[in-house]
């Protein structure tokens, strides 16, 4: 296995795909003379030439309805947003036709379109450029949404993601573009819905996704030595949630503690937490606990920053409560 950055593997998994299947192709702002605004796409526009990896004007809502009945018309498009913040300037055509489109064509159309990019805060970026839209566009039916958390969940994900018949929502993040990771030589797939339990547990399971991933491994090897053993699940998609895992876990430790990165109200940690109080209720000895980033837009002070992001000794904090532990 050799080692490989996030940025690389995903334009791999793009390249992999595209080399099959000449329907596939990509399209955004700056994807192809800058290989991409984060070089998530490097060296694809020499392989592949511009008519299949395309440069776009700064127009979402355009190039977004373009991708859309590209996909009707037996073409399979990968749209690249700069950030998931602009796909609000296309999210009328994401959520009213690519996921509605095969319902209320009565199956007669199919969209198969991956909708990537990166998500939530990456620093100083300000409250429109901070943002954790994972929730909203799960809440879509017809859509599918994927958040990995390192580099080879990504490719298996991506590639899987690249092949499915239906609008798939990939969402990235800037502060993991630089993560390394041994990869397979060999091709993989994974498969999307299914989470994934990165670090086994018996005391208190700990969900989470995304970059914020880092936090919830490094709260659980900290509690490690406090002797509290803790069961960590990436849930690496979040439509379809995979909740099975995540019932077993906590039949299992009988205490949950979900983190996520974004705002409380209406969160993926809210549906969890009513599907476990509601198919597993009897298996828990303490309340759900969560930690999301507070009920605000993203400061941009960095001090203020640094209070609105979710903190390690938070974590740790609601870990030693599920446990009654002071």
């Amino acid at each position: 296995m050799a080692e490989y950055t996030f940025r690389e593997v995903i334009a791999q998994a793009m390249s992999e795909e595209m080399r099959k299947d000449e329907s596939i192709f990509l399209m955004g702002e700056e994807v192809a003379e800058y290989n991409g605004a984060y070089k998530a796409s490097k060296g694809m526009l020499d392989e592949f030439g511009p008519k299949r990896v395309i440069d776009t004007p700064i127009a979402e809502l355009g190039f977004t309805g373009i991708a859309v009945g590209a996909a009707m018309n037996g073409n399979r498009p990968i749209v690249e947003y700069m950030t998931f913040n602009f796909s609000l300037v296309g999210i009328d055509q994401i959520i009213n036709n690519a996921a509605k489109i095969r319902q209320m064509s009565g199956g007669q159309w199919n969209c198969p379109i991956v909708f990537r990019g990166p998500t939530a805060s990456a620093g100083q970026l300000g409250a429109t450029h901070s943002q954790a839209f994972e929730n909203w566009f799960a809440n879509i039916p017809g859509l599918k949404v994927v958040v990995p958390s390192n580099p080879y969940d990504a490719k298996g994900l991506l590639k899987t993601a690249i092949q499915d018949n239906d609008p798939v929502i990939f969402m990235e993040s800037e502060q993991m573009y630089g993560d390394k990771m041994e990869i397979p030589e060999e091709e993989y797939y994974l498969p999307i819905g299914k989470a994934d339990i990165k670090r086994e547990g018996t005391d208190v399971t700990l969900v989470s996704f995304g970059k914020i991933m880092k936090l919830a491994l490094q709260a659980a090897e900290d509690m490690a030595k406090e002797g509290i053993s803790v069961e960590v699940i990436d849930l690496r998609t979040v439509r379809p949630l995979d909740f099975d895992t995540v019932l077993a876990s906590v039949k299992k430790t009988n205490r949950l503690v979900i983190l996520e990165e974004a705002w409380p109200f209406a969160s993926i940690s809210s549906e969890i937490t009513y599907m476990v109080q509601q198919k597993a209720f009897d298996y828990l000895d303490a309340p759900i606990k969560r930690i999301t980033t507070p009920d605000a837009p993203a400061p941009y002070s960095a001090a203020l920053f640094a209070e609105w992001f979710p903190k390690l000794e938070k974590v740790k904090e609601e870990i030693k409560k599920a446990m009654y532990v002071k």
